[in-house]
């Protein structure tokens, strides 16, 4: 009898061990493919990070605490949630990335803003009947204008926590500074809305971080010689006296630092007569100066950029070989030219690139992520050119597939969105970190 009940003790303990991992497997594989619940699942977590001092890599954050307080918005009445103590100051300031406040949905902005992009036509009608059952407008939150999905949902940029999430972040991942995509007070792209009111209190929750704010100017409608002075003169102006807008110093004097995408759509003599000693709008030697940073696109913008009059150039575009600029492998070329010209590189590196969801058509400039392997050699290839700035494309541009901002696994019907595992939702901010930690030791965090 005893011999009995022992076998059919075995047999329930083997039953329910059984029972036990089949339940497990059930639970994960719902898991994966519910993002939602993955999100609230890291939500406890997501809002917690270590006390002031030195942050750990993001897959050490989970279970950490801090002191915490509550803040009452003046503006809302609303809470927003702040770290009590502020951080060590261990960014670098020399590290920047793009960074998009152009999505809304309708519990914050009253309808849903880029997240329901429409699908863009190829110029050309013979390709584009390839792509004509693509047609529309995206409808959110299952349907996005992206191959990812975030880890926050389809959120807003008008939402305070949110922003608070994301300063918390990238300032985890040691970068100094933030390239406010903007546009004048009331314009916008063309699936957007204006963004110059949201500009006193990022600064604000960036501040809270040590972060930095940079403007990134975006192409605005006429851009004569006269709008382009009155946009500086009222950035300047309005947000230069912030502790944190970002200035460098640069012949003896601490300029603010600004980014002009598609500088090479404006004619060198509009730049001239802003960006020249002694032209009629100029702003050299005044108090509305800048570090004027301009698109390089193609090779012959080289020639632009010094006859324009500006302090350097950027290369944005995360797809390598998409242009002269983005091509990795002419980097070194162009930090020589830079130098023989007493200009500063700033080349842009990128995660990857993915784009079909709202340009189908243009698969040809996919860069897979590989696991975190182009972004590597992208860190790489630009370390190596011993430039004294490196940019990131991007934070948050998720229409083009280039964010590092985290991203979970999300199917809908046949489609399954990207994502990064197998590793966590953090990968990319814990290369960004671990190059900046590469680049500290060599005095690489301080403001210039």
């Amino acid at each position: 009898m005893a011999m009995m009940m022992m076998r059919i003790k075995r047999k329930f303990l083997a039953f329910a061990a059984s029972l036990l991992l089949i339940l497990w497997i059930i639970l994960m594989l719902r898991q994966a493919q519910n993002p939602e619940q993955i999100q609230k699942d890291f939500a406890g977590d997501f809002q917690r990070l270590p006390e002031a001092g030195p942050l750990g890599f993001f897959d050490e954050l989970f279970g950490a605490a801090i002191n915490e307080t509550t803040l009452i918005d003046d503006e809302e009445g609303k809470p927003i949630v702040e770290e009590a103590a502020a951080p060590k100051n261990n960014l670098d300031y020399n590290v920047h990335v793009f960074y998009y406040v152009w999505y809304g949905n309708p519990e914050t902005d009253g309808r849903y803003y880029h997240w329901n992009h429409h699908v863009l036509p190829h110029w050309q009608k013979e390709v584009q009947k390839r792509y004509d059952h693509m047609k529309g407008s995206y409808k959110p939150p299952e349907q996005i204008g992206s191959n990812f999905y975030p880890l926050l949902g389809d959120y807003s940029s008008r939402d305070k926590a949110t922003i608070n999430e994301h300063m918390r972040m990238i300032s985890a991942s040691r970068i100094g500074v933030v390239v406010l995509s903007w546009y004048p007070p009331g314009d916008s792209d063309q699936a957007g809305r204006p963004v110059d009111d949201l500009v006193p209190w990022i600064l604000d929750i960036a501040d809270r971080y040590m972060i930095k704010i940079a403007f990134h100017i975006e192409p605005f409608d006429d851009r004569t010689a006269a709008k382009i002075y009155t946009w500086t003169k009222y950035i300047v102006e309005k947000y230069g006296p912030h502790p944190a807008f970002y200035r460098v110093e640069r012949s003896g004097r601490s300029l603010p630092f600004m980014y002009f995408y598609d500088s090479y759509q404006v004619s060198i003599t509009t730049w001239r007569k802003l960006l020249t000693t002694g032209a009629k709008m100029g702003i050299r030697g005044t108090i509305y100066d800048i570090v004027a940073i301009g698109l390089l696109v193609d090779e012959k913008h080289k020639n632009d950029i010094v006859q324009g009059g500006f302090d350097g150039f950027y290369t944005y575009f995360a797809s390598d070989g998409f242009s002269y600029g983005s091509k990795q492998e002419h980097w070194e070329d162009l930090k020589s030219f830079a130098d023989e010209h007493e200009l500063l590189f700033v080349p842009s590196v990128g995660p990857g690139y993915v784009d079909t969801r709202i340009r189908p058509w243009n698969d040809l400039n996919t860069k897979d992520r590989g696991n975190g392997r182009y972004y590597e050699r992208a860190f790489g290839a630009a370390v190596k050119c011993a430039t004294d700035f490196i940019s990131i494309t991007s934070f948050n541009e998720w229409h083009e597939g280039t964010q590092i901002e985290p991203a979970v696994p999300k199917q809908i019907g046949s489609f399954s969105y990207a994502d990064y595992r197998p590793d966590n939702p953090y990968f990319y901010m814990n290369i960004t970190k671990n190059w900046i930690d590469r680049l500290m030791p060599n005095d690489h965090n301080q403001l210039k």
